[in-house]
């Protein structure tokens, strides 16, 4: 809210130099503001009283937007990657999907393991869980297990996530 739309009857005033000129009427701080070629924007509208500060409404805006874009470029998104073997994978293949998992989690993704079974393999899923835990072994130096091994339907799933120094 700037200038007129403030219908508080008493606001905590900061002037434009940030030193506290008290409480007063909106009226009377609004015409401060004027007397400043200012405007007058309430920047605390929860605190008793609000408080209001008296600033250049432009450029207030502006800075606001600079800080927002500034958090946001700060800002790292963690992807969720996912990696995907059957039942009866070979080693080396293993070893090439660990690979391509640890480069997902140096980049501080994290990884979904999926062994997915078809037709037969799914009256020994229990024994197949031995590949999961392997494939966890072998990261263990850089991830630990965020959620254990779970049967969901024809898959079994497992999530690896970077682990913190």
């Amino acid at each position: 809210m700037i200038n007129e739309q403030i219908r508080d009857k008493e606001v905590r005033l900061i002037g434009e130099n940030g030193d506290q000129l008290g409480i007063m009427s909106a009226k009377e701080a609004y015409m401060k503001a004027q007397e400043a070629g200012m405007d007058l924007v309430k920047i605390a509208p929860m605190a008793k009283p609000p408080v209001c500060k008296i600033v250049d409404y432009g450029k207030f805006k502006y800075e606001q937007a600079r800080k927002e874009k500034d958090a946001r470029k700060k800002q790292k998104t963690i992807e969720i990657k996912e990696v995907r073997l059957s039942p009866n994978i070979d080693t080396n293949d293993l070893n090439t999907k660990v690979g391509a998992a640890r480069k997902f989690l140096e980049k501080g993704n994290k990884v979904k393991i999926t062994l997915r079974f078809r037709g037969r393999e799914m009256a020994h899923m229990s024994s197949s869980k031995h590949i999961l835990d392997e494939f966890a072994e072998q990261l263990s130096d850089i991830a630990v297990i965020e959620k254990a091994p779970k049967v969901e339907g024809r898959s079994m799933t497992m999530f690896l996530a970077e682990k913190r120094n």
